[in-house]
């Protein structure tokens, strides 16, 4: 897996403090963002967010490369509907060998479990290229690829829905792979908007306690999940 930030909203901290100072100040947002600094925009978005208003930080928008994911982590990633992405297509793109698809930790610390899934995704490979040979279009072909094969996708999201994502998918019990995702974003994003993404992570971060109720993991320990995330940016 390979996640790049890469485009943003130049300067989105001083952006994004403009707009807040837009709702209380008889000034042009042009003219507060030329009076602004980084130190003071800030402050603004600490104590605006502080207050729970995260509308101001939709301004600032973050684009990644999600590159060797699995089909089953963008099959949850474009659940979060506030968002844009492109995919690269299956219905163009040919799946020719073993290295084109994801293989769990689980799998792979089974000797067993991994000599029956690579023998069967080497089946699923060689029936796909069968199909090919025999001119089935690679859009009827692709029927056959398994969750795990391998993919691309471009990512862009504002910054209150970039912090929801976080919320969610940087949870422990997250699915491994999006939540590794998660996490190389989250450490992405905070090195150009420390502010915006000042204590972004899973809900429990800010809640102080696991959302999850029943189903929430026992082994989870809050205050380490909170130095975790405190120290992800300097990584």
């Amino acid at each position: 897996m390979k996640v790049t930030l890469l485009k943003y909203t130049p300067n989105p901290e001083l952006l994004c403090a403009a707009a807040a100072m837009t709702s209380y100040k008889d000034m042009g947002t042009s003219k507060m963002l030329e009076k602004l600094n980084l130190e003071k925009a800030r402050k603004i978005i600490r104590r605006v967010m502080s207050s729970g208003h995260y509308s101001v930080i939709e301004h600032a928008s973050f684009t990644f490369s999600g590159e060797g994911v699995s089909r089953t982590l963008t099959h949850q990633l474009v659940r979060h509907r506030i968002a844009s992405f492109t995919q690269q297509s299956q219905r163009y793109v040919r799946y020719s060998a073993l290295e084109h698809y994801v293989k769990p930790l689980s799998v792979l610390e089974n000797k067993e479990a991994a000599r029956i899934y690579d023998a069967t995704l080497l089946r699923i490979s060689d029936t796909y290229q069968k199909l090919l040979k025999y001119e089935i279009p690679k859009e009827d072909a692709r029927f056959i690829l398994p969750n795990a094969a391998k993919t691309n996708i471009l990512i862009t999201m504002n910054g209150r829905e970039l912090r929801h994502f976080f919320n969610l998918r940087c949870c422990i019990r997250s699915q491994w792979e999006i939540r590794r995702m998660a996490m190389e974003m989250l450490r992405q994003a905070k090195r150009v908007a420390p502010a915006i993404f000042e204590n972004a992570g899973p809900s429990c971060i800010k809640l102080g306690y696991c959302p999850e109720g029943a189903l929430k993991d026992p082994t989870c320990k809050i205050a380490e999940i909170k130095r975790k995330f405190s120290e992800l940016q300097h990584c």
